[in-house]
This record gives structure tokens, sequence and C-alpha cells, in this order.
């Protein structure tokens, strides 16, 4: 199955070029699913220019920070998880606006009903109701 990717897609020799690594290396990769090609209707993997740079960021924290193939791919799932909460964040921020824009118009409403309603009698004068 070909990736819906509007950019380019890459043949596994390609891919591995523009990463800096090895096909194997790419191979390995994929048998740990820390990437996970598109593949085209003969079978060819498909590496879109989204998976070339998680190969980049791969090789960065296990040549420069030295972190193994499994902490490298807890690192990539709590990537997509951070990114997915701070999506709900900013969708929960916007509900909580909104109910607090329809809060203050309620309570604005609320006010003024009860401005009709308080009736002000200066201090020491007696009123008489007349019904």
């Amino acid at each position: 199955m070909v990736k819906k990717d509007k950019r380019g897609l890459y043949m596994i020799s390609v891919a591995a070029e523009l990463a800096g690594m090895h096909p194997q290396t790419l191979r390995i990769y994929e048998q740990k699913k820390l990437i996970c090609p598109g593949r085209s209707v003969g079978s060819t993997r498909l590496y879109s220019d989204e998976d070339i740079e998680r190969l980049k960021a791969i090789q960065k924290l296990t040549r420069d920070f030295g972190i193994n193939l499994a902490g490298v791919k807890m690192i990539l799932e709590l990537n997509v998880d951070l990114k997915e909460l701070r999506k709900k964040l900013a969708e929960m921020g916007e509900c909580f606006t909104e109910m607090q824009e329809e809060m203050e118009c309620e309570i604005k409403e609320v006010r003024k009903k009860y401005k009709k309603e308080i009736v002000f009698i200066p201090k020491g004068k007696l009123v008489k109701w007349n019904k």
C-alpha cells in the first residue's frame, strides 16, 4: 500500500542516502518497528520526507546521545503522545475560553434582571408601599 503523501516517495537506496545511513540499517529499523515505510504495488519500500526526518532523528538519538534502539522507540512513542496531548490541551483551552465567554454573558443577564428588582431606600427615610 502506497502512502498518500503529496511529497516525495523514495526507494530504500535513495532514502538511506538522504538519511546518511546504510540500507540495511533502514531494514533493521523497520524490523524493530521504529519506522514503517509505505509499500508499492510490487512491495517495494517507499519512504516519505517525513520518514527521512524520522530516520535522521533516530540517528541523532543513537549517535549523539548514545541511546539504544529500545530507548529510541520509547522516546519516539512519547513524542507522538506529547503531540496528541498538546493538541487536546489546545482544544480544551479553546473550549474553556468559549465557556468563560458564555458564563460572562449569562452573569451580565442575571445582573440586569436584579437591577430592576432592587430598590434603594435612602438611609433614615421610611417608604410606604401602596398596593
